[in-house]
């Protein structure tokens, strides 16, 4: 018969083996990642968030000794590939990246197959990649954004400015300027930036909240001329251009941002160790210079923190989507 004394050691080693598996469990970033990583990219090859995915995977990759994989899912808006990875197992072979998207998709779409917060852990802030407010060669006469203002207050509906489809930053950013500056510009979306900047050139559209990185160059070769960067500081790779909040427009300011999630049940420690190759990949002089190429200012954030991010993008798209009254859907 078993003393009380024998019974609790009893009792207590079952309890120190049925805890062994607990702890190896809490401890999954050990081998991880073990085979290549796939990362989603939820819009076409060729744009920022491409080369960023693209430029940091080929180091975070080398310094976790697996590849990252980039698969392009694009459509609706960031939306078919988001909904992909919301559905993809919590194994840490999975991960996202996406824009601004994440915070206005639900007011603009109304119902989504994904909810942007429930659905996946953020991992970290990435960049910004400033839009910036350029027009043609066929309005000599505009030269700054109070032109702009005052040229839209003249013929009110008349001026149009172009983006590269509805519910994009450069669309958002037409919305924030017209409403601030409480003018009314026509809207003309086009099925992605490339079409759009054509009839810019072409002098078919008068404006346009365009990304850096396609407007750069039409910028440095005098085709297009820039007016206001629409960020809150003003950008290193157009640093003579001011911002459109300096330039005529107080208290505007868009900043389209490029984060990293993984899906929701992906376990905190292999979070973690993401974040925490992103962050140093970051610094390497070749994704620094790559960055500058494509005119993306490097951010970076604890998993914490973009959280944060989002939920405040998050109520101030909000507010400003319903108050426009924008839907997609």
């Amino acid at each position: 018969m078993m003393t009380k004394r024998q019974t609790l050691a009893l009792l207590a080693s079952g309890l120190a083996l049925t805890a062994l598996p607990t702890a190896h469990a809490q401890a999954p970033a050990d081998n991880w990642p073990s085979k290549p990583i796939r990362w989603v990219v939820p819009f076409p090859p060729g744009g920022a968030m491409d080369a960023i995915a693209r430029t940091l995977g080929e180091k975070a990759g080398k310094a976790l000794g697996q590849p990252f994989v980039i698969e392009n899912k694009p459509g609706a808006g960031g939306n078919i590939g988001a909904d992909y990875v919301a559905k993809q197992p919590g194994d840490g072979y999975t991960m996202m990246i996406t824009s601004i998207g994440m915070a206005t998709n639900k007011p603009l779409y109304g119902k989504l197959s994904y909810d942007p917060v429930k659905d996946f852990a953020p991992v970290s802030l990435l960049a910004v990649v400033p839009n910036v407010l350029v027009t043609n060669n066929t309005q000599p006469q505009v030269k700054t954004v109070a032109d702009v203002i005052a040229a839209a207050r003249k013929e009110p509906g008349k001026l149009t400015y172009a983006s590269a489809g509805n519910g994009t930053s450069i669309h958002l950013a037409g919305e924030v300027f017209t409403s601030l500056a409480k003018v009314e510009m026509l809207h003309i979306p086009y099925k992605g930036s490339g079409p759009a900047v054509s009839d810019l050139l072409g002098g078919q559209i008068n404006y346009m909240f365009d990304s850096i990185t396609s407007a750069r160059p039409h910028i440095e070769s005098g085709k297009l001329r820039a007016l206001g960067v629409t960020t809150a500081k003003r950008s290193s790779a157009l640093p003579n251009v001011p911002t459109i909040a300096e330039a005529g427009l107080p208290g505007y300011e868009v900043s389209p941002w490029f984060a990293v999630f993984m899906p929701a049940a992906t376990p905190k420690p292999i979070v973690n160790k993401l974040n925490a190759a992103l962050l140093a990949a970051m610094k390497d002089p070749d994704v620094v210079k790559r960055f500058e190429t494509i005119g993306a200012e490097p951010v970076g954030s604890s998993p914490e923190e973009m959280a944060q991010h989002l939920a405040r993008e998050s109520e101030r798209w909000s507010k400003l989507i319903t108050e426009r009254g924008i839907r997609l859907d």
